[in-house]
């Protein structure tokens, strides 16, 4: 059995067009004339500039889907107009406002109190904080806490509820003092 492949314009429809036409004609003129004075309509050389023509179909199809692909990848979300800046006053002061304080880093274990605790780090600088999460886990099981804990895996909502609640606390807390 042949396992060549088979070149890109050989397509299940382009194959059967041929075949249409070599039944048509016999494999002599493809348009029919009765001796064709015109070695250019005959079967065999017909059919070399249709798949010349199909080759070339092929190629502006790839380069045109090519140069799509690339545009999407290239292409960013962000405006480049206004070149004063990307936000208004009220826009600047509603995005700003919605950014959160703190992202939660890490979650382990206290080394000298063997407790859990949450490695917080605050947006508006580059401090971290500790924060004990002791209370906070209750009601989780000891597996669930240690493949929190260890491989980062979600606790069930109530958990992270109480959680994220107490890491806020202690962030407020830290910048109120």
């Amino acid at each position: 059995m042949d396992t060549t492949p088979m070149p890109k314009w050989f397509t299940p429809e382009r194959k059967a067009y041929l075949v249409r036409l070599f039944l048509k004609c016999g494999g002599f003129c493809v348009y029919g004339h009765r001796p064709c004075p015109n070695p250019e309509h005959h079967y065999q050389v017909y059919i070399e500039g249709l798949i010349r023509q199909w080759a070339s179909d092929n190629r502006a199809r790839d380069s045109a889907q090519w140069q799509a692909e690339r545009r999407i990848l290239h292409a960013t979300a962000e405006r480049t107009e206004p070149l004063r800046g990307r936000f208004s006053g009220v826009s600047r002061d509603i995005w700003h406002y919605e950014q959160p304080q703190h992202y939660i880093e890490a979650l382990g274990m206290s080394g000298v109190v063997l407790t859990p605790f949450a490695k917080v780090r605050l947006a508006s600088n580059f401090m971290r904080l500790h924060v004990d999460l002791a209370d906070s886990l209750r009601g989780a099981s000891k597996n669930q806490r240690r493949k929190a804990i260890r491989y980062g895996k979600p606790l069930p909502k109530t958990i992270e509820d109480r959680i994220n609640r107490a890491v806020s606390l202690a962030v407020r807390d830290y910048l109120n003092h």
